[in-house]
């Protein structure tokens, strides 16, 4: 009886199957290149594993019994379903597989997801099964997650340097403060100066920013947000002053609801990074989207 499958049984059931197609023991002794008598003793064999008859064969020809029949036949789906396995393991090879986590800072600009949604194009059309999860995260809980392994890559404002983390840089985000329709500076916006800014509240941030340049420590902050949906809803409040992504803030300042208190003086440039772990990019599935969100970033910029 035949309760386990070995790779001897996996050749003397090859074996069986060559002399089935060539009609006969002394036909199949060509294609398998072996003597007629070690064919025969490679049948029972296999017949001795099973414990019945396969065929009949001798003097009289060579002829399936009716077990023999229908063992051909489970032979046949046997030896497809080991070939489809070895090719699908050979697919595998080369083929994306598994899981990719990826956080966005949860205030990413109209232009960053743009490029963020071509990367995912461009991963797509890649030979992969990847889960795609993409998660939204404050800038100070994006890096812990990483750090703590819960997302594979990061997208967004990375203040400090972890040692635990790889650090590239994806673009610039130009900032502008803005005040709102109804706040006391919104006539003059487009020529306040520092010392009209520091007469009135601020909306700022709950994360640190990176040296802007300028001295905000002096402002009057009333108000703190984890998010630019956050900061907006405060400056457009008309109680605020605050700092919005340019990008972020163009449609609202296009309504009439927005204006910029001064482009050339109360701006900053804040930098996107990717960020991974250590060595992670190393990880296929990781560095093809590495590399695909790098390229849809170098095509954005050449088009801006």
């Amino acid at each position: 009886m035949l309760n386990t499958l070995s790779d001897l049984d996996l050749r003397l059931i090859r074996v069986f199957m060559a002399v089935v197609e060539a009609g006969g023991v002394s036909a199949a002794q060509a294609s398998l290149n072996v003597s007629q008598s070690t064919i025969s003793n490679q049948l029972a064999a296999l017949e001795t594993r099973l414990g019945y008859r396969l065929c009949e064969r001798g003097r009289a020809g060579f002829a399936l019994t009716a077990r023999g029949e229908r063992f051909l036949a489970a032979c046949r789906e046997l030896l497809d379903a080991v070939e489809g396995f070895c090719a699908g393991s050979r697919r595998l090879e080369n083929k994306l597989v598994g899981q990719l986590r990826v956080g966005v800072v949860g205030h990413t600009t109209l232009r960053g997801s743009e490029r963020l949604s071509d990367a995912i194009r461009r991963f797509r059309q890649r030979n992969e099964e990847v889960e795609l999860i993409i998660t939204m995260l404050p800038p100070g809980m994006l890096e812990e997650a990483l750090i703590n392994g819960q997302l594979h890559l990061g997208i967004g404002y990375f203040w400090h340097r972890s040692a635990n983390l790889d650090y590239r840089l994806l673009l610039r985000e130009r900032q502008l403060a803005y005040c709102a329709a109804g706040h006391p500076l919104f006539a003059e916006a487009g020529a306040v100066g520092l010392a009209a800014a520091e007469r009135y509240d601020w909306a700022w941030r709950t994360y640190p920013l990176p040296a802007i340049g300028l001295p905000y420590e002096r402002w009057r902050v009333t108000a703190r947000a984890d998010n630019m949906e956050a900061m907006a809803a405060l400056v457009l409040s008309g109680c605020h002053l605050g700092f919005l992504p340019e990008h972020f803030a163009r449609p609202l300042a296009a309504e009439g609801l927005l204006r910029p208190l001064n482009e050339a003086l109360l701006c900053y440039q804040p930098e996107i990074h990717l960020v991974t772990r250590k060595g992670a990019a190393g990880r296929d599935s990781i560095a093809a989207f590495i590399d695909d969100l790098t390229a849809a970033h170098a095509g954005a910029a050449a088009q801006d």
